[in-house]
């Protein structure tokens, strides 16, 4: 992987020089209590001088520590249980360090004593979670003997099931799924080292005749002998021996290691021909799978894959959520924005039993609300923004305009793609990327990032990898990406391996050769034409799949393929995927129309569904049982309090000279979409988007929680509304319930008018509402899409 943006070299700083922060610490404060259990404290005051420095320089660092992991838990993607338990455990161990220090400085010492073992203790439990996140999960038990993995190989797996029985000569369909398991191994513990990236000790294990010759050192297997083999002898030594293998990572498990001599006792077959990829490959051609028969009330397409897919994985329909739960959620996915009371008490009232179709397409026709609320997620995707890096320098370029205005017609997403990629002035900007000042590598060119982010945002593919050698999660090798970003470029690439020229020209052509061949001698704004046209053709399965991925995600909390930047990741219902792709393109590639079929199934009307671990979400046992909870965006949240209280932005705000200039008509008040981003909405999740981002974390942490507790930019709306609010509404209680109409979109339960009227006061006081609304704001109600 290379490094995309100047910012990333601190962030990779940060998490060398925070473990490094952590150790520190650790030893001072170790010392001191070695110090103080043997007395030596009392030896003289220039020990216990000294034993006091060292436990005061141990708490500060204990705090700069701290500090830096907030820093990266949100700037990475960190999540999980071990996450949460080194965090509190860090902070947990600063507070102790501090409160350590005052006490020896009090002469309190008994308590001192007794706070410094704690304190060592505390740095002990966040180091091993920190061990943890750094090193895996198996950093202990993988170097102890009953920490081993000691299980044979699998005869429950399928594929490999004929390992038990070794006394049959292998059919041409095992020595394939052998040679895969095989292959498999070895890319994912030795190609680092062993193939045409990085040849260390001249031995390569990525072609057969390069691996049976072995490398400087000789031979490394012998045909039909694993115990002579010098390939098992390296990889059954301990770690930390010379000749061990892998020498870095995770050692082989003794599963993979009995696999392999299985392979070898075998003769080390391999099946001739074309060798199959190790990585799963997902069909570029579009396919219409036979919709299953209807069901009761089960009619909508969506809902007869999904009742399939919930018979196979014994998964009961349950109940679809309310009317008021409903009108909120498509609210917020449509439009982005909080349903008015009036809205509420009509929908509720309505009788119609087709009203929430009707709610579907009244949303989905109010272009300007739904433009302002999707521009969001396509400026995040198409790394879209209204200032930072390159715009003052003209070495980036806006799509703004040419972006709202097609989503706000409508624009049917082929012709949407073609302009990206043969664009006019006003749409160049994506393709153009962003042209870093000084020094940078070659995979930052700005023809490499138009080859990256295509392939990203459109294909749903990580070229990133195959930009400065041959991919090791993917069978893309650096060829293809120069080739592709070829495409992009004024004048021949030449190959760069690892930023290092290789003195090789690149050819010119599109990553999937089945839909056309590139004239690489054309110039480039023809070769431009050529690659929108391939792209767009219905043949290419692939485009429309990750559309419709990214825009079920976006609905559903989750995509059908996981992560929805890896299409080829295996989806939990294939049919579904290829039905709705297949239909969204048959259809004139309606964005809307799509949307409306997701929206109106029972799916989408399934109560909300949380899961403890986020990880969970791309777990290959994920099962799917209706939408996944989440929490607002930066800007729905934003949108939500201006709408329930008081305009979070005012007019001055507004990238004015960006955005259409009908833009002041067509908003309700200004919202956080068209706004440059800010401490506020960066804490609240929004990407600075200077690379491709296309997911957010739903994730609360501790920088959001202080942003809005201490932020200037929300405070000062909280203010600035109880001031509106105090002069509007003369008493408590009408402040309390026209909050709670406005905010939650229902009447305060007794309970909680007697404490909002207590929070508020009996005479309504500026802090009081602000204290209220922001008690509101933070509640999961509020937050939270059900």
């Amino acid at each position: 992987m290379t490094i995309l943006t100047e910012s990333f070299w601190l962030w990779q700083f940060l998490g060398r020089l925070h473990p490094l922060i952590v150790h520190f610490p650790v030893g001072l404060l170790c010392v001191a209590l070695l110090l103080e259990i043997i007395g030596w404290s009392r030896k003289s005051n220039d020990m216990r001088a000294g034993i006091t420095a060292l436990v005061w320089i141990g708490a500060i660092s204990s705090v700069v520590a701290a500090v830096f992991g907030l820093i990266l838990i949100n700037q990475e993607e960190y999540g999980g249980d071990t996450v949460t338990v080194h965090q509190w455990s860090g902070l947990t161990t600063m507070a102790l360090a501090l409160v350590t220090g005052f006490a020896l400085r009090s002469g309190r010492l008994g308590l001192y004593r007794s706070l410094l073992f704690l304190t060592v203790f505390g740095v002990t439990i966040a180091g091993h979670y920190g061990a943890l996140l750094t090193h895996g999960e198996d950093y202990l038990t993988s170097v102890l003997p009953f920490g081993k993995d000691s299980k044979a190989p699998s005869t429950t797996d399928s594929n490999l099931a004929f390992i038990s029985n070794t006394n049959q000569p292998l059919n041409d369909k095992q020595i394939e799924d052998l040679n895969l398991e095989v292959r498999s191994i070895l890319a994912h513990n030795c190609y680092s080292c062993h193939s045409a990236t990085k040849t260390k000790g001249e031995l390569r294990l990525d072609k057969k005749e390069l691996l049976f010759k072995g490398g400087e050192n000789g031979v490394i297997l012998k045909a039909g002998h694993p115990e002579d083999s010098d390939m098992i002898r390296r990889v059954k030594l301990p770690a930390g021996h010379d000749d061990a293998m892998p020498t870095k990572g995770k050692r082989l498990t003794d599963k993979e290691i009995a696999i392999l001599e299985f392979w070898i006792k075998q003769g080390a077959p391999w099946p001739s021909g074309a060798e199959k990829s190790i990585y799963r490959v997902a069909a570029l051609e579009p396919r219409m799978p036979a919709i299953p028969a209807a069901t009761g009330d089960l009619t909508n397409p969506v809902d007869r894959f999904v009742n399939v897919y919930f018979q196979k994985n014994k998964v009961a329909w349950k109940t679809v959520v309310d009317d008021r739960t409903y009108l909120r959620r498509v609210y917020l996915d449509v439009v982005g924005l909080l349903p008015t009371p009036d809205k509420i008490a009509s929908f509720t009232a309505d009788t119609r039993p087709n009203k929430r179709e009707i709610l579907v397409t009244e949303l989905l026709n109010r272009n300007e609300d739904y433009a302002q609320h999707w521009l969001t997620f396509w400026n995040d995707a198409l790394r879209n923004d209204y200032s930072g890096t390159g715009y003052i320098t003209k070495g980036r370029f806006d799509i703004t305009k040419w972006l709202y205005n097609s989503l706000k017609t409508n624009k049917p997403y082929n012709q949407f793609v073609r302009e990206l990629i043969s664009p006019t002035e006003e749409s160049a900007g994506f393709i153009k990327g962003i042209k870093w000042r000084g020094t940078i590598n070659s995979s930052q060119s700005t023809e490499m990032q138009a080859a990256q982010n295509v392939s990203q945002v459109l294909l749903g593919l990580n070229l990133k990898c195959a930009s400065c050698h041959d991919s090791f999660i993917s069978d893309w090798k650096l060829a293809d990406a120069y080739a592709f970003a070829n495409v992009f470029s004024d004048t021949t690439l030449e190959i760069h391996r690892c930023d290092k020229p290789t003195g090789k020209m690149a050819g010119t052509g599109i990553l999937f050769k089945e839909l056309g061949t590139i004239n690489g001698k054309a110039p480039t704004e023809q070769r431009l034409r050529e690659l929108a046209e391939f792209m767009v053709q219905p043949k290419d399965g692939r485009l429309y799949r990750t559309l419709v991925n990214r825009i079920w995600a976006q609905l559903m909390g989750r995509g059908l393929v996981e992560p929805v930047d890896m299409m080829d990741n295996e989806p939990w219902s294939q049919d579904l995927l290829d039905w709705l792709a297949s239909d969204f393109a048959a259809n004139n590639y309606d964005i809307k129309r799509l949307m409306t079929t997701i929206l109106t199934s029972k799916t989408y009307q399934l109560p909300s569904i949380s899961v403890k671990d986020p990880a969970l979400l791309t777990a290959p046992t994920f099962v799917f049982e209706g939408m996944v909870r989440r929490r607002l965006s930066a800007e729905q949240f934003a949108d939500a309090v201006s709408i329930a209280f008081n305009p979070v932005y005012g007019d001055s705000s507004l990238a004015t000279k960006l955005l259409p200039e009908t833009i002041k008509q067509e908003i309700p008040f200004p919202r956080a979409s068209l706004v440059k981003n800010d401490p506020f909405l960066t804490a609240l999740g929004r990407p600075n988007r200077e690379t491709v981002s296309t997911s957010r974390t739903s994730q609360a942490n501790l920088l959001q929680a202080l942003e809005l507790t201490n932020g200037a930019k929300f405070n000062d709306a909280l203010k600035k509304g109880a001031q509106i609010w105090k002069a509007k509404y003369p008493s408590s209680d009408l402040i309390v319930k026209e909050l709670y109409r406005n905010a939650l979109g229902r009447e305060p339960q007794p309970k909680e008018l007697a404490v909002a009227e207590k929070i508020v006061g009996k005479t309504p006081s500026i802090e009081g509402i602000q204290d209220l609304v922001w008690a509101i704001s933070l509640h999961p109600e509020f937050q939270l899409i059900n």
